[in-house]
């Protein structure tokens, strides 16, 4: 008998997806975002990243030494033309407990959003609400959400250039109402790798009318700085991402994080004034230049 919970992919998808589950199931260790017993509510778009998000965990619940529900949730929001059947249709295929929610926050965007202005703000805050009630009415321990690791840099800089904030999305935390766990199991993984999974399984996407629709949103323009980063200097994105696990808040000056101010002549365990040049030299660099382009 086959196993319904088994995504139906090709073997090419299947080697593309090996990768994303390692980190993945790393993530998940490392942070404990899934713990025995949990009902995992994954909340499932119709995009690239929910849905590899849903595969990544179907096959990881197969394989862990835990024991973890998963239950697929996606909001029809009321956008015009939106394919109600698409996912029941393909959830239903692939054997997976799922709620279809039905709420016209759409209209409400519309009619609130003066005309030129973002809607992400308004329709994140609404369709994040409509979400939290329904893991608690199912019994959630915990909300998995499809943020990858280009999301979570985007987040950073984006809070960096325009909110003066050192914040980015971490991999697990307190919901907004304080009732739920939201994690993000996909931290680690290169929106790079998710494009290339997508187009392997051919996954029905369901375009967003709203977000979609934005072509001028500085989150798209971060975007791009961030890719050319990527296509000039290969592995800094990864690099940036690394530095977000390695915080040392006495060299930051942040007087809430560190206190600065009880400062005294008596060194701190464990902290140098002064830490040793670990940067790689230029021609270190070209010669890590030379062998990307080998490769």
């Amino acid at each position: 008998m086959p196993d319904l919970h088994a995504p139906a992919a090709a073997p090419d998808a299947s080697r593309l997806l090996a990768p994303i589950v390692r980190q993945v199931g790393q993530t998940v260790g490392e942070y404990r975002l899934i713990e025995e017993g949990d009902r995992v509510m994954v909340c499932l778009s119709g995009g690239k990243d929910s849905y590899t998000l849903l595969d990544a965990l179907l096959h990881l619940q197969k394989k862990a030494p835990i024991d973890f529900e998963i239950v697929a949730v996606n909001l029809d929001q009321g956008q015009p033309g939106f394919p109600k059947d698409v996912l029941p249709r393909y959830l239903a295929e692939l054997g997976v407990r799922h709620d279809l929610l039905t709420q016209d926050t759409y209209s409400v965007v519309k009619e609130k959003t003066p005309e030129g202005k973002t809607t992400c703000a308004l329709c994140s805050r609404l369709r994040r609400g409509i979400l939290y009630a329904h893991a608690r009415e199912i019994g959630a321990t915990k909300i998995a959400l499809g943020h990858h690791r280009d999301d979570i840099l985007e987040t950073l800089f984006l809070n960096l250039f325009f909110g003066a904030r050192l914040k980015a999305m971490p991999p697990k935390l307190q919901s907004d109402d304080g009732t739920n766990v939201v994690i993000r199991p996909l931290a680690f993984v290169a929106e790079s790798e998710i494009i290339r999974y997508a187009q392997a399984r051919a996954f029905p996407i369901i375009p967003c009318n709203l977000c979609g629709s934005q072509e001028n949103l500085q989150r798209k323009v971060v975007g791009e700085m961030l890719r050319g980063w990527e296509r000039e200097h290969p592995g800094r994105l990864n690099n940036v991402l690394r530095a977000l696990t390695r915080v040392t808040p006495s060299h930051l000056l942040d007087r809430e994080l560190f206190d600065f101010a009880s400062l005294s002549v008596t060194p701190a365990e464990g902290d140098t004034a002064f830490d040793a040049e670990t940067y790689p030299d230029r021609e270190f660099m070209a010669g890590l230049g030379e062998l990307n382009m080998l490769s």
